[in-house]
């Protein structure tokens, strides 16, 4: 009874995570988007969604997972000291540099004002004007307003954090909470007395401590991606409520879109896998019952990713539509191709698979994981910069590179490192484990269709790790490219490492009580070591400290009538929207021509448009030398804090030096 008991209590604690964060996002979109996305509503309504969809997926769930307390325990106190310690040490990322202050700007205009876009507030600069630019980095310009440039579901999980006064709160309990939903996924599959062992290599691996410190949207992505797996497991062997668990979990998956749009990738397998369900029905196989559900769930979920992202990040999805729209065709084949495929079941069902097919699924598995480990030997991936954005990607490779001491190449990407980046950060014991596993489970699959409970999560295992570490699509400097492993790739290792442990302690069993102890207990070490050294150098160091302090301070400085005019390139990228958002001053850069700095007539001119709107004009730049011409110049911040380490051809193990300086000037 007490195993019973705390296997269920084990199978409920891990899926709630992705039920809650699916529950405040049903809830918020739709506030959001009428711009009514206020803390009273939006807690009313998330908490009530969040409560419903947790008792709907977590009563009567039956014997799906056998645990004891204190492997229960164990796991708790992992997760939670998972949390604690990226609690202490959070990052804060407020002036933009790169994404993660974007999504801190976003979720801080929506948590004050609860609706987008953002008004340019043009009138504050005597109306709009050629010589003013009013969006920066990470953010669009649509019809005349400013759009954050990412998808809408990270930001409606952070505004949590600003509305209780603590905004770099929400990444590590996410991160904690990511630490569970993992190790519930490891515990139905591969049993509780492993979960312990993969939350503790999650956890330890330095993507998870980089993407639980601050901002990134890659770990509500996991939860919800790990947590659909979960609950599609539920579904699959629980013994009431398939239908509905089903559903639930093609809701959780789908939702993933909200998140990313990388989503849409990330679930294809999952449509697949309900097609195939629903063709069992056919047959009469009990599994058959949740095909249905699970793919109204995910067309739902990516449904209203989809009208999130139409929504609300137009601007962003047209940016990516060279990669966006291909996936949405493959995705549209896929449906069609699931429904003829279910509709000629009956034929299909009458095809069986020749007699080499599992070995020939065990020889895929080794030759594509031994081609992405050599890949670096045959191939150097470029790509040649024809447009704005590659430009720039390009220049910040060649920065990179001379602080390496590499050749310089700025077309050069790094991507058939990739594999290499994975050995990294769980270690070489680790991927041989996961790629032996990966093989001896589709061997069974293809030889009699066991253990089907596997097909979902290695389907969507291999077929997002193999797709990501092919195209990372992101600049390669680390740990920043690191991120880019966080959903799928780097819980998937473990998954399949410890299915690996377990299908080696099966065969020490042969073998004495001694030595199995011992092989065992070096084998796990082999998992968990490797990666707790590679994060070492970084773990105990938070990044980007100081920030909100000195935003704040800088915010105090400017006059509370001003109407700020950003006049060199760097501050005006990097602060345009912190100034608008967090110290609530009307914020616009000033148009350069073939320079970082703005002409003087034209500011003068901006200037005076500023004052016959009845406001104070006012520069911001980096030095002081660029704000003197205008007036009596005063540095408002000077900030020395921590940046990240930007490694290419080995892990991170340090960080660098970051400056700030701000320098204004009321124009006289």
């Amino acid at each position: 009874m007490e195993v019973d008991r705390s296997g269920r209590i084990l199978a409920a604690i891990t899926v709630l995570p992705a039920l809650a964060v699916a529950g405040w996002l049903l809830a918020g979109l739709p506030l959001l988007m009428l711009g009514r996305f206020g803390a009273v509503p939006v807690a009313l309504l998330g908490v009530a969604a969040a409560a419903v969809l947790g008792v709907l997926g977590t009563r009567r769930l039956g014997k799906v997972v056998e645990a004891t307390s204190p492997q229960v325990a164990g796991l708790v106190a992992v997760a939670v000291a998972s949390g604690v310690f990226n609690g202490v040490m959070y990052s804060e990322q407020v002036a933009i540099r790169r994404d993660p202050a974007t999504y801190t700007q976003y979720a801080a205009w929506i948590a004050a004002h609860g609706s987008l876009p953002i008004p340019p507030q043009a009138e504050a600069f005597g109306g709009p004007d050629r010589w003013l630019d009013f969006v920066s980095i990470g953010f669009y310009d649509v019809n005349g307003s400013v759009l954050p440039q990412f998808m809408p579901g990270s930001p409606m999980l952070f505004a949590i954090g600003h509305w209780l006064g603590a905004p770099f709160v929400m990444p590590a309990v996410l991160g904690g909470l990511a630490v569970l939903t993992v190790a519930g996924v490891v515990a139905r599959l591969v049993g509780a007395r492993w979960a312990v062992v993969a939350a503790v290599a999650v956890a330890v691996s330095q993507p998870v401590l980089y993407t639980s410190r601050t901002t990134f949207s890659e770990i509500p992505s996991l939860i919800l991606l790990f947590g659909g797996l979960a609950l599609a497991y539920d579904a699959l062997t629980g013994t009431s409520g398939r239908r509905l668990r089903g559903l639930l979990a093609g809701l959780v998956l789908g939702l993933a879109v909200l998140v990313r749009i990388d989503g849409l990738r990330d679930v294809l397998p999952a449509l697949a896998f309900a097609g195939l369900l629903i063709a069992m029905r056919r047959f009469a196989r009990p599994e058959g019952t949740v095909g249905p559900p699970l793919l109204a769930g995910l067309l739902a979920g990516a449904g209203l990713g989809l009208v999130g992202a139409y929504e609300l990040a137009r601007p962003y999805l047209m940016y990516l539509s060279g990669s966006v729209r291909p996936l949405l065709f493959i995705c549209a084949g896929v449906l069609v191709l699931t429904l003829v495929g279910t509709l000629a079941a009956p034929w299909l069902a009458r095809i069986r698979p020749p007699a080499w097919a599992p070995a020939a699924g065990v020889g895929l598995v080794v030759v594509l994981m031994a081609g992405l480990y050599a890949r670096p030997w045959f191939q150097t991936v470029i790509r040649v910069a024809d447009n704005p954005g590659d430009i720039r990607t390009a220049e910040m490779i060649r920065q990179i590179q001379r602080a390496n001491g590499l050749p310089i190449d700025g077309d050069r990407l790094y991507f058939e490192n990739s594999l290499h980046w994975v050995v990294w950060y769980v270690g070489l014991p680790a991927v041989v484990l996961a790629t032996i596993a990966a093989a001896v489970l589709l061997r069974r699959l293809l030889r009699d269709g066991t253990p089907f409970a596997w097909l979902l999560p290695l389907a969507v295992v291999g077929w997002t790790t193999v797709t990501t570490l092919l195209r990372p699509e992101i600049t390669p400097d680390h740990p920043w490219a690191a991120r880019r492993l966080v959903p799928i790739v780097i819980p998937g290792m473990v998954l399949l490492a410890v299915q690996g442990l377990a299908m080696l302690r099966d065969r020490l069993r042969r073998r004495g009580t001694r030595s199995r102890k011992w092989g065992m207990t070096a084998a796990v070490l082999l998992v968990l070591v490797p990666p707790a050294v590679t994060s070492i150098g970084t773990a105990f160091t938070p990044i980007e400290r100081g920030e909100m302090a000195a935003v704040r301070a800088m915010c105090d400085r400017l006059p509370r009538d001003a109407s700020v005019l950003f006049v060199e390139r760097v501050t005006g990228d990097r602060f345009t929207q912190v100034v608008r958002g967090m110290c609530g001053r009307p914020a616009a850069e000033v148009k350069r021509v073939g320079s970082d700095t703005a002409p003087e007539d034209q500011v003068r001119r901006l200037a005076q448009r500023v004052r016959a709107a009845g406001r104070v004009p006012v520069v911001l730049a980096a030095e002081e030398d660029q704000v003197a011409p205008y007036g009596r110049a005063t540095q408002v911040m000077a900030l020395v804090t921590r940046q990240d380490e930007r490694s290419l051809l080995e892990a991170p193990n340090g960080t660098w030096t970051l400056r700030m300086n701000v320098w204004m000037a009321p124009v006289e």
